[in-house]
């Protein structure tokens, strides 16, 4: 894919694209020189201008998603033979757990949401009918613990807010089987963020602290995970003191990261962390210290990753708008709106519309 070779070819100016595509000349120099990363929006913007495709279409996730839905599953395929399972069928379904997550990053929630689903009634109805080991067992309600955490926050993505407290509440139960407290941790704490983030900041700063008392053996970035909701919920409560002691705390833990971590915090890095930081200080109204955070941590975002990149591209409009800088929040937004285009999601489209009721 080049840019640079592709604009010549049109005999356009970069001064002329950065006027067409209202991205600056010098950050526009060095995406084509490769001293910045090639971003999604940027190429979308170039194939608009020049009217010439420029990037080879990747695999299609949303294709993937589907594949899901008609192929067999693990539980399917290991229960033909009978209702006896062993730990086969609990490190398939393990690797399938994690293969369902990763797609969250790339797949809108409404395409998700059915694969996921219909992966977790079968393993919960693998619990209910079949006959296992207690090792077995235990490795399958964490499984079952670990779906309803994914089921949870795809449901809540998706605007699902019923079902997803459902899903939490219902892994809660998994997961106290499974005797893993972590993972009940997780889910109560993933249930705190969607309360914090749906109206009930108070009850939320209380679920999520109870959440990190209750996490005993959780690890180091397990912990900071736990924290930062903690901290958006006090954020949200307007709480600055109960605020800034939680991040303070998310960064001391992650600090001690090192050792094993549970696969359901692969995302969680300091860019991830500065994010955070960044949401609550627009909450607490110091807009301008966010800016620097948001835009580090987008420099360095997968571009595929859209959802993610639309909401932190709304949270850097934010700290624009309140800072005063209008037209900075609008040429932020319209970025925003295009990543939006290419993952929906309830998140995000109450992000744009409240970000564009300041505009």
């Amino acid at each position: 894919m080049e840019l640079r070779a592709a604009r010549e070819a049109a005999e356009m100016s970069l001064s002329r694209m950065a006027q067409r595509t209202h991205f600056a000349k010098s950050y526009l120099s060095m995406v084509e020189t490769g001293k910045r990363p090639v971003p999604d929006d940027v190429v979308t913007a170039y194939e608009q201008v020049l009217g010439v495709p420029l990037s080879e279409g990747p695999c299609d996730p949303v294709r993937l998603a589907h594949e899901w839905l008609v192929s067999d599953s693990p539980v399917a395929v290991h229960t033909r033979s009978g209702r006896r399972v062993g730990g086969s069928l609990a490190s398939a379904l393990e690797a399938r757990v994690v293969e369902l997550r990763h797609l969250d990053d790339v797949v809108s929630s409404n395409e998700l949401l059915p694969a996921i689903t219909k992966e977790l009634a079968e393993a919960q109805g693998l619990l209910r009918t079949a006959s296992y080991s207690d090792a077995v067992g235990r490795r399958l309600f964490t499984l079952v613990g670990e779906l309803s955490q994914l089921a949870g926050w795809v449901a809540s993505d998706a605007g699902q807010y019923a079902d997803a407290q459902r899903f939490y509440i219902s892994g809660v139960r998994a997961a106290d089987e499974a005797r893993n407290r972590v993972l009940g941790a997780q889910l109560l704490s993933s249930l705190s963020y969607q309360m914090a983030n749906i109206g009930d900041p108070n009850g939320a700063a209380l679920l999520a602290r109870t959440a990190v008392r209750g996490a005993e053996g959780a690890t180091p970035v397990v912990r900071a995970l736990f924290l930062e909701r903690v901290a958006w919920a006090s954020a949200k409560s307007k709480d600055p003191d109960g605020t800034w002691r939680a991040l303070d705390a998310v960064d001391e833990a992650f600090e001690r990261r090192g050792g094993d971590e549970p696969e359901w915090v692969y995302w969680l890095n300091r860019d991830e962390i500065d994010v955070m930081a960044a949401r609550c200080m627009i909450e607490l109204d110091r807009p301008r210290d966010a800016e620097p955070l948001l835009s580090s941590a987008l420099a360095n975002y997968p571009p595929d990753h859209a959802r993610e990149v639309t909401l932190y591209l709304t949270w850097l409009a934010e700290s624009h708008a309140r800072a005063g800088d209008l037209d900075a929040a609008r040429d932020v937004i319209e970025r925003a709106r295009r990543y939006a285009d290419a993952m929906p999601s309830a998140r995000t489209e109450n992000r744009l519309a409240a970000v564009a009721g300041m505009l």
